[in-house]
């Protein structure tokens, strides 16, 4: 065991830890979840990247020797490359506006640097936390700019899951581009279609939130690092903040810059509100068409059953035989929860007082599950749903031939009020339009063939 001491005193901390004090305190203090720093891998590179290129303006600028600054610098690269993170366990949820995960990183950083240096861990008097590792910082700017490329960090991998759940669906269109089918609006029979045209929807209206996430890419790149406090720059050196936002650009290879207003970026959440509310509206995509397959797979015997979702377990504990659409609930549950943590993004951000928001570890939080939670989702309905589904080929035919949903492809030729009393007909008598067409005289049959291309239902012709 170790003794380490701070503003409210002192405390035993393991010897075998890399981290100190504050981090211990806060593990005390917050309490709240399993869910702490070291499941975010993520969110510890980007606070590692930020310190190597905190580290490496200072020492351009005097502020620190080449030896601490080597030493630091070079810890910062062992947690970029994935290593100690088990050494990060402060919750995710803290108060204190991110301060006690910029100390755990200080400590962590600090503890490794000593290593390297040959002194024990602890001996702070050779690299302090706070002194060194965090000179020239404040958790105010650290932390937001640390959680901005956390973001960056995260979204390829969000993006890729996306596309292939996109690529599936475009894979489907061309397999199902030759059913005809029964599209329908507010549930009720409308016009023919083909499967492949609304599987083809599928993708497109994904597609349109890769290229959203995309441009809102660039409302991260803009940050507060050199604002320290509230954004005035105390215990900086001129200077200081445009080396060190060129360092973190050099090391990352992303086009950061420094913000305009230091102060105002040092309270503003908007940023996140609005990645927040962009992921929000794919969860909602993603619960809609999960909805659709649902619904055009019911039955199998007494619903629509248009299309087959691949079988992932039985369905019920007292019925022999049912199946459940299990990957697309579980995909809308996903949906639902994005839709909850996206809230609560939305009342953190207003939360901000003055020159500060202390809430930010909530919206840190919630953004990062919800693009794990949307990456895992969009990865399980790509390979455990979409990619094995199947078309009932008859049963869209049947559903078709035998729906009112023909005569409008009539009407341009016999006016709507003839279509109508056929369709009143069909209505009544229980009969198909095509047989009260050609019964009534109204059209020959190789007018009605005609007329009732695919081709010719399912685009302008």
């Amino acid at each position: 065991m170790r003794i380490e001491s701070d503003l409210l005193g002192t405390m035993t901390i393991e010897n075998n830890v890399l981290y100190g004090i504050q981090t211990q305190r806060a593990v005390n203090n917050f309490p709240l979840s399993d869910k702490t720093l070291t499941l975010y891998p993520a969110m510890i590179k980007s606070l590692a990247y930020v310190k190597a290129a905190c580290v490496r303006a200072n020492q351009q600028l005097g502020l620190i020797n080449d030896e601490k600054a080597d030493a630091i610098f070079a810890s910062c690269n062992n947690l970029i490359d994935g290593q100690y993170h088990d050494q990060f366990p402060v919750g995710m949820i803290q108060g204190g506006a991110g301060t006690s995960t910029n100390m755990n990183a200080n400590e962590v950083i600090a503890n490794i640097a000593l290593q390297k240096l040959g002194h024990p861990l602890g001996a702070y008097q050779f690299i302090h936390p706070n002194s060194d590792v965090n000179l020239s910082q404040s958790t105010n700017d650290v932390y937001p700019s640390a959680i901005r490329l956390s973001i960056l960090l995260q979204q390829p991998k969000l993006i890729a899951s996306l596309e292939g759940l996109i690529e599936r669906f475009s894979e489907k269109s061309q397999e199902f581009k030759h059913i005809l089918k029964l599209a329908r609006t507010q549930l009720q029979d409308a016009v023919p279609m083909t499967l492949g045209q609304e599987f083809a929807g599928f993708a497109s209206t994904l597609r349109e939130e890769i290229k959203l996430l995309n441009q809102l890419s660039p409302f991260f790149y803009e940050i507060n690092l050199g604002g320290t406090a509230v954004g005035t720059g105390i215990n900086t050196k001129k200077g200081y903040a445009e080396l060190a936002i060129k360092q973190l650009a050099c090391l990352t290879e992303l086009p950061f810059v420094k913000a305009e207003d230091l102060i105002e970026a040092s309270s503003d959440m908007g940023a996140f509100v609005i990645y927040s509310s962009a992921l929000k509206r794919l969860a909602i995509k993603l619960s809609k068409i999960a909805n659709d397959l649902r619904l055009l797979s019911m039955g199998p015997r007494a619903g629509l059953s248009e299309i087959n979702l691949p079988a992932k377990q039985p369905g019920s504990s007292i019925m022999p035989g049912k199946v459940n659409p299990v990957i697309p609930e579980a995909v809308s549950q996903v949906a639902y929860q994005v839709i909850g943590l996206d809230s609560a993004i939305s009342m953190a951000a207003e939360a901000g007082q003055l020159q500060l928001n202390a809430m930010e570890p909530l919206i840190a939080f919630n953004i990062m599950e919800e693009m794990a939670l949307l990456t895992n989702a969009c990865s399980m309905f790509d390979q455990h749903c979409v990619s094995g589904i199947s078309a009932n080929h008859e049963r869209c035919h049947y559903l078709l031939d035998n729906s009112l949903a023909l005569v409008t492809a009539l009407n341009p030729f016999i006016g709507y009020d003839a279509a109508t009393d056929i369709a009143k007909d069909a209505l009544s008598s229980g009969k198909n339009i095509k047989d009260l067409v050609l019964e009534k005289g109204i059209l020959s049959e190789s007018q009605l063939a005609d007329i009732m291309q695919p081709e010719k239902l399912t685009e302008p012709a």
